[in-house]
């Protein structure tokens, strides 16, 4: 949802369903493909329910991020809303409701609250909290001059993902760019685009499919494996902390690849 890489680092895989949607400067999740999300986008509604919409503030393979005020509390709130609009195909809006029930059931300081679940016109969106002040990412040069700052951020995370994993849920998308980092220094966890149930019953992942962002995947992510466990968020933990300390993922190839291929 965040940039956290420059514009020199590799080039990426992009999701079967929407190519070209990933800014170049970002190392997007892999995704496997959706039917019928290769037709254009349709323009997002300005006003829709409850909300106004004020500006786009990130965009996905899967889904567009928009800053806006919800009327009724006369609060600013982001909304996420799926790419395809109403041409979205049933598993694409099946995945896009299971990371935001999966977001909605859990209630963890540093994973980001879901306020809302709706549809408006065949658009498809959930509202949550809006966190201002960039990613981990975007912040590992000055925070690795606040090791004190940056532990503390490092073990909000790893206390967040334990609390999910405690109540079942898997993130499978671990990455800088999905902690943000609020003007408090409060890290929040988000993005359970590719969140399943860790018995695996509401998993559409079928055997052979690659999903996650390459240099932070597991090695049985990057198999296609559909054994997928607790180890896989702890793996990817792992990378996080590997590059806070040195600047760079374990594994980066030229291409995202040959990362694959690496891990």
């Amino acid at each position: 949802m965040n940039k956290n890489e420059s514009p020199d680092d590799q080039p990426t895989i992009q999701p079967q369903y929407r190519p070209g949607t990933e800014p170049a400067t970002e190392q997007p999740t892999i995704a496997p493909s959706t039917t019928g999300g290769d037709k254009a986008s349709p323009t997002q509604p300005l006003e829709f329910c409850d909300y106004e919409v004020i500006k786009e503030i990130a965009r996905g393979g899967m889904g567009v991020v928009y800053r806006a005020r919800q009327k009724s509390l006369n609060r600013e709130v982001a909304v996420k809303m799926i790419l395809a609009g109403q041409f979205a195909s049933d598993e694409h809006v099946q995945r896009f409701r299971t990371e935001a029930e999966a977001a909605a059931r859990l209630d963890h300081p540093a994973i980001v609250p879901i306020f809302e679940i709706n549809e408006f016109q065949g658009h498809h969106y959930f509202s949550m909290k809006l966190i201002e002040g960039g990613d981990l990412g975007q912040r590992i040069g000055e925070l690795r001059k606040d090791l004190p700052s940056l532990i503390k951020i490092l073990a909000d995370v790893t206390d967040a993902v334990h609390h999910a994993h405690t109540r079942g849920i898997l993130h499978r998308d671990l990455k800088p760019a999905n902690i943000l980092i609020d003007h408090d220094g409060q890290p929040f966890v988000t993005d359970l685009g590719l969140a399943r149930n860790i018995d695996g019953g509401s998993s559409s992942t079928r055997t052979g499919e690659i999903m996650g962002t390459p240099s932070y995947m597991s090695p049985e992510q990057a198999t296609g494996s559909p054994d997928i466990t607790t180890a896989t968020d702890i793996y990817s933990l792992g990378a996080i902390l590997y590059e806070v300390l040195t600047g760079r993922p374990p594994f980066k190839g030229a291409t995202a690849m040959e990362t694959v291929m690496q891990v």
